[in-house]
C-alpha cells in the first residue's frame, strides 16, 4: 500500500487483508495492514479479511482508524453481508455498499477531492460458483485455529500455519478459491481504475471549461468582498515555479550560552522534512485561500517526485501542470538552516531540474496558458532567464496579470531583459505585443506585482532600464525634497525604513508598478503606481500615503509632490499618483513562538493573489492585512503553508 501510494497508484487490488486475530482483544495481535490503511490514501479491493480472523473486531478497528469500508452489492438490495474471503457472506452486515465500479470510483474521487489521508476498503465477494460452504469453513477454521494454539503458533507464525491446515482440510479447495478471487479482484480493481481515470479527465475538462478570459472570482460566501466582484466563473491562478522537498534545520544549542551557529563543524539541530518549493508553497496558499489553482512545475522520475505529486493530490490540488522530466537530475530539494530564533541563517537549493524545461514550456505549458487564459500568473525566479521571459510574455499576451517572486538576490534579476536590444526585439516581434503594451503603464513594464525582500529589492532596482519619463523625473528631484516627503508619510512610519529601500522601490516602479517589500518584523512596504481613476486619490484618510500626484489633480489637501506636465504618449500622463505605505507586522511574535520561517513570504503572496483574483476591483492595499495574517499562521506552523489558512478569506468580515 505504501509503495503504491508513493508511486501515485490509487487503486490496489489483492486477495485478502490482514486483521484482528481471534483473541486479539487479549493478545493485541493486529495486522499492520489495518494501521497502514488508516494513514495511506489508497483504495484496497479485496475479498474481505482472511476468514480465520475476527471479522467484527477488524471492522470496528478500521472504523476507529477512519477507513471507509463498503462491499460491492452487484444488484443485491437489503442486507448485504461482508465477505469472509473463501465464503461469499460472513453473516456480518457490510457497513456500506457500492453498486458497481462506477460508484466505487466516485467514492475514491470524492475522497481525493476532500484531501483525506486515510484509505478505503472495497470488499469484492468471491463469485457464487467458487464460494466454499460457510458451515464447512467455520468448522475447518475452528479446528485449524485450535491446532495453532496448541502448537504455540503465535504472531507471524500463526497465519502461515493456519492457512496450511485449512489447505489440507479442504483438499486444496481453499487454494483454488484463492486463485479465483485474486483474479476477480484484479479485474474489478482495473475497472475501478478506468472509471476513476474517466472522472479525473472530466474534472480537468470541467475546470478548463470554467475558465474565461476575464478576472473572476469564486461563487462562494464573500462577505468582505463587494457583491459586484463575485462572478459566475471561479478564480483562476496559474503558478509557475518550483516543487521541491524541503529540509528545515533549526539550530538547537545544547546550552543557553552556546552562542550562534558555528562554521566548519557540525551543529546540533532539529531537522524536519516537508513538501516545499516556492511555487508549490504559493500554489498551496492560494488553494487554501479558495482559489482555483494550477501549479506548473517539474519533478524527476524518482520517489521524491512521486511523493510530491501524491501529496498535492491529497490536498485536492490539480497536478495536470506538473511534468515528469527524464534528464538525469533529481527532484528539486531545498535545505534551510535557521538560527536559534528560527530566522534564516543559510539556505542551499538544488533547483536545476527547472533549468532544462524550455522545450517543455513551448510544447506543453504555453498551449495550456493560451487555453486557460488565467486571471493571474504567479512565477518564481527558479526558472532560467529565457523561460521566465517566455512565461511572462505569454501571460501578458493572454491578458493575465503577472506576480513575480524573486526567490533570491542571485535570481531576482531574471525577469529583466539582458540588453536594450532584447527589450526592443520583444516589443517589435513579440506575439500580440501591441495588446500587451497597451495594458502596461510603461513600455519597460515586466510584471504587475512583485514581493522582494530588502536585498532582492536593491538588486532588482539596479537592473531597471533607466531611459523613461518616470526614472528621468525621479533623477531630477532634489534628494532633500524627496526624502522630506517620504519621511512625512504615515506620520513618519516610513522614516523608520532605510532610505535606500524607499528610493529603490520608487526606481523599480518603472518596471513593476506594484511593489510589496517584505521587511521581516517591520512589516511590508507597499509602493504603487495609481491610475487616475483610483479612488484612493480622493479619499482624505489615504492622503498621508500619497507621495506624488498628477499635476492635474484637484485634490490639494496634502503635501504630495506634483508630477510634471506630460504629453499623452508619456508614461507619466495617466499616472494619478504614487502611493507609499508601511503596513506594520500583524503581530509581534516572540522568538519562542516561531516554529519556522520557511514559506512565510510564499504564503503572503499566495493569499494576496487569491484575494485579488477573487475581487479584481479591490485595491491591493485592502488585502495586505489578510495576507499578513496568513503569513503569521505559517510562521507558527511546522508546515511550509499552514493548513489554518483554509477559509481565511471567507471568514474575513
Amino acid at each position: 500500500m505504501l509503495l503504491a501510494h508513493l508511486a501515485g497508484i490509487r487503486i490496489f487490488a489483492t486477495g485478502g487483508l490482514g486483521g484482528v486475530h481471534r483473541g486479539g482483544e487479549n493478545s493485541l495481535d493486529i495486522s499492520a495492514d489495518l494501521t497502514e490503511l488508516g494513514r495511506t490514501p489508497v483504495a484496497v479491493i479485496s475479498s474481505g479479511f482472511k476468514s480465520f480472523l475476527d471479522i467484527p473486531r477488524t471492522l470496528q478497528y478500521l472504523e476507529t482508524q477512519g477507513v471507509g469500508v463498503a462491499t460491492f452489492a452487484d444488484g443485491r438490495s437489503g442486507h448485504v453481508g461482508f465477505p469472509a474471503f473463501w465464503t461469499r457472506d460472513s453473516g456480518i452486515g457490510s457497513p456500506k455498499t457500492v453498486e458497481d465500479e462506477k460508484e466505487a470510483a466516485a467514492v475514491v474521487y470524492a475522497q481525493t477531492k476532500l484531501g483525506l489521508t486515510s484509505g478505503l476498503l472495497l470488499a469484492n465477494p468471491i463469485a457464487n460458483e467458487h464460494s466454499l460452504s460457510k458451515t464447512m469453513m467455520d468448522s475447518i477454521i475452528a479446528a485449524a485455529t485450535a491446532k495453532a494454539q496448541q502448537a504455540g503458533k503465535l504472531g507471524s507464525d500463526n497465519t502461515p500455519y493456519v492457512l496450511e491446515q485449512i489447505r489440507e482440510a479442504t483438499g486444496n479447495k481453499s487454494m483454488h478459491a484463492n486463485r479465483f478471487l485474486v483474479e476477480a479482484n484484479v479485474l474489478r480493481g482495473t475497472k475501478v481504475a478506468v472509471e476513476l481515470s474517466a472522472l479525473e479527465d472530466c474534472g480537468r475538462t470541467a475546470t478548463r471549461r470554467s475558465i474565461g478570459t476575464k478576472l473572476f472570482s469564486t461563487a462562494t460566501d464573500t462577505d468582505h468582498i463587494p457583491d459586484e466582484a463575485v462572478q459566475e466563473n471561479s478564480v483562476s491562478v496559474l503558478v509557475a515555479g518550483s516543487l521541491a522537498i524541503d529540509f528545515s534545520c533549526n539550530y538547537s544549542p545544547l546550552a543557553a550560552s552556546a552562542g550562534t551557529i558555528a562554521t566548519k563543524t557540525s551543529n546540533p539541530a532539529v531537522i524536519t522534512q516537508s513538501l516545499g518549493g516556492v511555487g508549490q508553497n504559493i500554489a498551496t496558499a492560494a488553494h487554501y485561500a479558495g482559489a482555483n489553482v494550477w501549479l506548473c512545475s517539474a519533478v524527476a522520475e524518482d520517489v521524491a517526485g512521486s511523493t510530491a505529486i501524491a501529496s498535492l493530490q491529497q490536498r485536492g490540488m490539480n497536478t495536470h501542470g506538473v511534468r515528469l522530466i527524464s534528464s538525469g537530475l533529481s527532484t528539486a530539494q531545498y535545505v534551510a538552516i535557521n538560527d536559534e530564533h528560527r530566522n534564516l541563517f543559510l539556505a542551499m537549493a538544488d533547483i536545476r531540474i527547472l533549468e532544462e524545461t524550455l522545450d517543455t514550456f513551448e510544447q506543453e505549458w504555453k498551449p495550456m496558458m493560451e487555453e486557460m487564459k488565467p486571471a493571474w500568473l504567479v512565477i518564481d525566479a527558479n526558472w532560467n532567464k529565457d523561460t521566465v521571459r517566455k512565461w511572462v510574455d505569454s501571460a501578458m499576451s493572454c491578458g493575465a496579470r503577472v506576480a513575480f517572486e524573486p526567490v533570491s538576490v542571485q535570481k531576482s534579476t531574471r525577469i529583466f531583459f539582458k540588453t536594450w536590444h532584447d527589450h526592443m526585439q520583444s516589443l517589435l516581434h513579440g506575439k500580440d505585443s501591441t495588446a500587451s503594451i497597451n495594458s502596461r503603464w510603461s513600455a519597460n513594464q515586466v510584471a504587475d506585482l512583485t514581493t522582494p525582500n530588502e536585498m532582492e529589492l536593491l538588486a532588482m532596482s539596479e537592473h531597471v532600464l533607466a531611459i523613461d519619463a518616470w526614472t528621468s523625473f525621479l533623477a531630477s528631484l532634489k534628494n532633500s525634497l524627496l526624502m522630506e516627503r517620504i519621511h512625512s508619510l504615515s506620520c513618519g512610519s516610513v522614516s523608520e525604513i532605510d532610505d535606500r529601500i524607499s528610493i529603490a522601490a520608487l526606481k523599480l516602479l518603472s518596471s513593476i508598478p506594484c511593489i510589496l517589500t517584505k521587511l521581516g518584523p517591520k512589516g511590508v512596504l507597499l509602493t504603487e503606481v495609481l491610475h487616475q481613476s483610483d479612488a484612493r486619490l480622493h479619499e482624505s484618510d489615504e492622503a498621508e500615503h500619497i507621495l506624488f500626484r498628477n499635476c492635474r489633480s484637484t485634490f490639494k489637501r496634502d503635501r504630495a509632490i506634483m508630477l510634471p506636465e506630460s504629453k499623452p504618449d508619456s508614461s507619466l500622463f495617466n499616472i494619478g499618483g504614487i502611493y507609499m505605505r508601511l503596513f506594520p507586522a500583524a503581530e509581534a511574535v516572540p522568538a519562542d513562538h516561531v516554529v519556522s520561517v520557511n514559506g512565510v513570504g510564499d504564503t503572503f503572496l499566495g493569499v494576496l493573489v487569491a484575494a485579488m483574483a477573487r475581487s479584481p476591483k479591490r485595491p491591493v492595499s485592502h488585502v495586505i492585512n489578510i495576507a499578513q495574517r496568513a503569513a503569521l499562521l505559517t510562521l507558527k506552523s511546522a508546515e511550509s503553508v499552514s493548513p489554518k489558512v483554509r477559509g481565511l478569506l471567507d471568514d474575513e468580515k
